[in-house]
């Protein structure tokens, strides 16, 4: 039962406070309300209003009202800024999706189409409970993910900066002795050299060649044929590739289960999960399916048509959901299953990765070193 607040008593001071509260009042507040536009909202703040407006309409709390409250809760100005929005229209009428769909960046099409199916339904309430463990084991994934790289990553960054330095300022007063002794020097001697002069009398063109090259690279990464080619080499990486798809299998088996449970269509359902897929392999193979279902086609047969990308486990797993009926919940034990394992490999990733970065690292030592020493054996031999 929605709980019905009385209205506040309004006076001069409170309408002044009102209108001052809706529309800038000066250049500054201008500026502001445009660069919000610009802010982006975390993921913690929209699994905080997920899960409490939720646990708000189970108490029999209006949606607008709920919204309110939660607008005063959130630290983010931007979301916020949405909240208010987003209660307004809904209190003049407005349904929840349709209001939510002025953010698609925001909240994303998954979100909203769920929204609205929960509405049409007369199940929001379960549709936000869905919507908290999907976007919550969604964001397990992320961090696991980020938490087993951000070793490597420091690693091979001070490794860099460590090699910079060397290069710089330590290689060229050990190998400036070998110039008084007019001797020939040897080929990895002159690589060292030349390669440690460029850099030291040349840094600043250096930096600029190296920041240059990245942004190229950052460019051509965001193009869809640099993107697509990208990730068509990583997934063929020996210790990449099972990682990658295992977390796309994941991704995959979650959202099309969650959009099943708010009872949207299984067609519709394969073309919204195409498109929140971030790896286009499996975007375009799951757009084709969405078309081949579409014809009539089973889901099983499908799926076998990208044996590289889908495991014969999800084509196994799937023929048992549709002949049992409870495809939304092999699917959810499906991404259970992989999530898991994605689980242990990223725990285990750290041991992995660091005897590659050790032999790395040894082979870059070792070749300076080598370098280094044998003009000095040539030299006093020949003493």
């Amino acid at each position: 039962m929605a709980v019905n607040l009385p209205p506040l008593q309004k006076n001069e001071e409170n309408e002044q406070d009102s209108f001052i509260g809706k529309k800038p009042f000066s250049l500054i507040d201008k500026i502001n309300d445009q660069l919000l536009k610009f802010s982006r909202v975390p993921l913690k703040e929209k699994l905080f209003f997920v899960q409490h407006i939720g646990i708000m309409l189970k108490a029999g709390i209006s949606l607008s009202v709920a919204l309110k409250t939660l607008s005063l809760q959130t630290t983010n100005k931007y979301f916020i800024k949405i909240l208010t929005d987003v209660s307004e229209k809904v209190e003049k009428g407005s349904t929840f999706a349709d209001s939510l769909k002025l953010y698609p960046k925001v909240f994303g099409e998954l979100f909203i189409n769920m929204i609205e199916a929960g509405e049409i339904s007369g199940k929001l309430e379960d549709v936000l409970k869905q919507l908290y463990i999907q976007m919550k084991k969604d964001h397990q994934l992320i961090s696991k993910v980020k938490g087993a790289l951000t070793y490597p990553a420091v690693i091979i960054m001070a490794m860099f900066g460590i090699g910079t330095f060397l290069m710089i300022v330590v290689v060229p007063k050990i190998t400036a002795m070998f110039e008084d002794f007019n001797a020939e020097l040897p080929l990895p001697t002159k690589i060292l050299i030349g390669f440690s002069k460029a850099l030291a009398n040349n840094g600043l063109i250096s930096l600029l060649v190296f920041v240059f090259s990245v942004v190229i690279i950052v460019k051509i990464l965001k193009t869809y044929k640099g993107k697509y080619l990208f990730q068509a080499i990583l997934l063929k990486l020996p210790i990449i590739s099972p990682i990658i798809k295992k977390i796309n299998l994941a991704r995959f088996a979650r959202n099309i289960s969650s959009l099943l449970k708010t009872d949207i269509m299984i067609i519709k359902s394969f073309q919204i999960t195409a498109r929140v897929i971030g790896n286009l392999h499996y975007r375009k193979a799951i757009e084709e399916m969405a078309q081949k279902i579409k014809k009539g086609e089973k889901l099983t047969e499908v799926i076998k048509i990208n044996p590289k990308l889908f495991s014969p486990v999800v084509a196994q797993m799937v023929s048992v959901g549709e002949e049992t009926g409870e495809l939304d919940n092999i699917l959810i034990e499906l991404a259970e299953f992989y999530e898991e394992e994605v689980d242990q490999i990223m725990e285990n990733l750290p041991a992995i990765i660091e005897p590659l970065l050790i032999l790395f690292l040894g082979v870059g030592v070792g070749g300076v070193a080598v370098a280094i020493i044998m003009p000095m054996y040539a030299i006093t031999t020949s003493m």
